[in-house]
């Protein structure tokens, strides 16, 4: 089920909170479960129950966790238990792709290939299985006492808002939450206003250059051209951040609406400088994640190394971190591709605020933007070939005459009116203009009236502008414009 579909907003967000407002406030978790677990049965009912293992399964290990003392003991039973829940991750995701693999492999060798039977890939299993795995790491270093009541651990698995795009919420973020939490008016308009602004990102933005970067994406090699190659680029770049912005800002704000608070997931990637900075902006759980359970580790395992170790650590990291996203080797090479950058940027300073690199200015971020679209050509596209076509005429390769596959079949008015809307929504801009208004009021005397009314006017035009964005999104999806979040593939 969609979070921009209509069946979603008008059904069951509105019963769910109903009910949790009208219940009494100890079955508000019970509640939030079961909706959690018929929101993930609707689309995977046959799989909800591996879900529901791996929550049995972690359950078990924190118990074991909390009562074992002996530091070796502990030791051998959070190791089973990462290699558990990295087991089960690794054959849904990866079986598919190893299997394939061999049997290419196979049949170059002149063997018979292997016979077997695909494994299907549950929603949001890359995302549960990293949550679940913040649950059992924090006891095992005593970060949080062991979760007694299967419930609440249930339902931070599957709680419907992060379920199956994230963000990557961790247990210790969500912990005190689980027992206790309220839900005031100022925090419910918040999420609101959120979810309202997720939606519009999503249906407004990402959808409208989602079809655009998905025909040009679908053109035969010796069809593109650079105009071609570099629309589709860009309207990708875009929409893959819009798509999952959207999706994290209607995650936290529906998070608001029932009184958790979960960190922020994105803080507009597209203004970084550097690649360093750009995965300290972009997916914000995820990056944090493999900081924390992976880069630090192996940094300090191999910290005699020094440079060389830290170098090796990026590399593994991102080379994991590619793996992570999908079982093709664009993602491997996706993955490479940045850590090689950031590793560059460490090794010549660049990521570095001060020194040459800031005074090359302006070119860095043309050296970021440039990176990073590439890498989504990379990331989006079904094999390296068809990667390969579309780097190559974005560099000038292309075969394409420009008369059968022209841009200005793609190119329309409402794309361009997206192309345009993303540039400036991928830009602070508004964060600045309340900061400005904040400020002139903060200077103003206490009985200005121009302050007031200054004010007055911005919170006017903000409940028009989120009015006018949530009846745009209802008639683009009453006319069936929505289609699925890109990392629900993931």
């Amino acid at each position: 089920m969609l979070f921009s579909s209509n069946i979603f907003l008008y059904i069951l967000l509105p019963l769910t909170l109903a009910l949790t407002a009208l219940c009494p406030k100890r079955w508000g978790n019970s509640i939030l479960l079961a909706i959690s677990l018929f929101f993930y049965a609707w689309g995977e009912s046959g799989y909800v129950v591996v879900m529901l293992a791996c929550i049995a399964l972690n359950y078990v290990f924190g118990l074991l966790l909390g009562r074992v003392k002996d530091e070796r003991a502990a030791g051998w039973v959070i190791a089973l238990a990462i290699a558990a829940n990295v087991a089960l991750l690794g054959y849904y995701k990866y079986f598919n792709f190893l299997m394939g693999n061999l049997n290419a492999l196979l049949e170059w060798l002149g063997v018979a290939p292997l016979e077997f039977t695909p494994a299907h890939l549950p929603l949001g299993i890359s995302f549960f299985t990293f949550r679940i795995l913040t649950y059992v790491i924090g006891v095992y270093f005593g970060e949080f006492p062991a979760q007694r009541n299967p419930l609440r651990l249930a339902l931070f698995t599957s709680f419907f808002p992060v379920l199956i795009a994230g963000p990557i919420v961790r247990y210790g973020d969500m912990a005190a939450e689980l027992e206790k939490r309220s839900v005031d008016l100022e925090l419910f308009a918040g999420g609101v206003r959120r979810f309202i602004i997720g939606l519009g990102k999503k249906v407004l933005i990402a959808n409208t250059l989602g079809v655009c970067a998905d025909e040009i994406f679908a053109i035969p090699a010796h069809g593109l051209t650079a105009g071609l190659a570099w629309t589709g680029a860009v309207c990708y770049t875009l929409q893959i951040y819009f798509d999952f912005s959207g999706y994290s800002d209607m995650a936290i704000g529906m998070g608001h609406m029932f009184g958790f608070h979960f960190l922020e997931n994105f803080n507009y990637p597209y203004i970084s400088r550097s690649i360093t900075e750009f995965w300290r902006r972009w997916h914000i759980s995820l990056s944090s994640w493999f900081r924390d359970y992976v880069f630090m580790p192996l940094q300090m395992a191999w910290r005699e190394r020094m440079m060389r170790g830290t170098i090796a650590a990026v590399m593994v990291t991102f080379l994991l971190t590619g793996v992570w996203h999908g079982a093709n080797w664009t993602f491997v090479l996706w993955g490479v591709c940045h850590g090689a950058l950031i590793a560059a940027e460490r090794l010549t300073g660049l990521e570095k605020k001060r020194g040459w690199g800031e005074r090359i200015g302006a070119l860095r971020h043309v050296y970021a933007l440039v990176a990073i679209t590439a890498g989504w050509v990379l990331f989006r596209s079904e094999s390296l070939a068809q990667a390969g076509a579309m780097l190559g005429a974005m560099a000038g390769l292309g075969r394409g005459d420009g008369i059968e596959f022209n841009t200005a079949l793609y190119l329309n008015a409402k794309v361009a009116a997206a192309l345009a809307a993303g540039v400036v929504f991928s830009m602070p801009l508004l964060p600045w203009l309340r900061a400005a208004v904040d400020e002139r009021r903060a200077k103003a005397a206490p009985d200005d009236p121009l302050a007031a009314l200054l004010l007055r006017g911005y919170e006017a035009a903000g409940v028009a502008a989120h009015a006018l964005i949530f009846l745009a999104c209802a008639m683009c999806l009453a006319a069936g414009t929505h289609n699925p979040f890109i990392y629900f593939r993931f």
